[in-house]
């Protein structure tokens, strides 16, 4: 069968693989229909020093396909059902694994794509207890938004930021597949969102999103214009996904007890705060990576009651790199997918 590897640095190539065997007992056989890609991918393909991995690797955390074989044992999934697997390989053991707290896994085997052999490939074998069943009304290419996209967000604004309807909200890259998410999940519950965005065709996208107040970060300091639309008085939560290029300025942007949660840091890892505005103003916080599987059935629920992802580009397996590529240079709106 047919998988995209990873042979080195920025060395990605469409290979032959032994396909899988048949799934043993609780596991079952997942028919790969679509792929995500995310900053997950672009550190693996830039070949970030932290991961630890044998190359080649098959590629991609985020995906959607079908059941296409079941093993002893398995309950509730059947051929030919649309799937979407988790992107990580937990023990279901310990005792975050037991609460349904999946992200926090004591005994975590890795990331798929990214430690371990990912999604990019025709087939996989994964347990059972990893998949989540696709309501009716949402297809592959949305459904494969679930795993890493929508299930960050959903577990960003509802698990840690405590987002409240009728509360205000920063969305940093408001043009990216997660930010495209999180405007249309707060406007959803009738937020206020302020965002960012790097040019002027991106700030009109966001405000057919339903963006309140839009901000080109390349003409104007964003927490200048977010302390002025809001009479100085700052945002209850800051959406926070970019790093050192923003963090600063996020945490000028917030009120007094507001909450931070942020999940990437794709223009660097390092940051310098000021520690009495951080205790003097109260502010909460949190780090967030990942998501529940919960998450991902809220998120495929939400899909299915036509809250759907925002898709920049779908393109044949075989143009993975190309995907990665427009990724990294910021010029997308929204999700880019591979199918396969």
């Amino acid at each position: 069968m047919q998988a995209l590897q990873l042979f080195g640095d920025r060395d990605l190539r469409l290979t032959e693989v032994e396909p899988p065997p048949a799934p043993g007992p609780g596991e079952v056989q997942i028919r790969v229909r679509a792929v995500g890609l995310n900053f997950i991918d672009v550190w693996g393909f830039r070949g970030m020093a932290f991961a630890k991995r044998k190359l080649p690797l098959t590629v991609g955390a985020e995906a959607a396909g079908e059941i296409a074989a079941v093993g002893e044992g398995v309950e509730g999934l059947s051929v030919g059902d649309p799937v979407v697997p988790y992107g990580a390989l937990t023990c279901g053991r310990c005792r975050a694994c037991r609460e349904g707290r999946d992200n926090l896994c004591e005994d975590v085997s890795g990331v798929m794509g990214f430690h371990l052999d990912g999604f990019a490939r025709e087939r996989v074998n994964l347990p059972a207890r990893l998949v989540v069943k696709v309501p009716g009304g949402v297809d592959h290419v949305q459904a494969a938004c679930a795993g890493i996209a929508f299930g960050t967000v959903q577990h960003m604004l509802f698990d840690n930021a405590r987002l409240e309807p009728g509360e205000s909200i920063l969305i940093q890259a408001g043009g990216s597949g997660i930010g495209t998410a999180a405007i249309k999940m707060a406007k959803a519950i009738g937020c206020t969102v302020y965002t960012t965005v790097g040019d002027d065709a991106k700030g009109e996208k966001a405000r057919a999103l339903g963006a309140d107040h839009v901000i080109n970060y390349r003409e104007e300091r964003f927490e200048g214009e977010v302390r002025r639309l809001t009479k100085r008085k700052g945002v209850d939560v800051v959406f926070e996904h970019v790093g050192p290029e923003t963090w600063n300025g996020s945490l000028l942007c917030l009120k007094r007890g507001g909450r931070l949660v942020t999940c990437g840091s794709t223009s660097g890892v390092s940051v310098q705060m000021n520690l009495m505005q951080l205790f003097q103003q109260q502010y909460r916080i949190t780090g967030s990576f990942g998501c529940r599987i919960a998450n991902m059935r809220e998120s495929l629920d939400k899909m299915a009651e036509g809250l759907t992802p925002v898709i920049d580009t779908v393109l044949p397996l075989a143009d993975f790199a190309q995907g990665l590529e427009r990724l990294e240079s910021r010029k997308v709106f929204g999700k880019i997918l591979v199918t396969l």
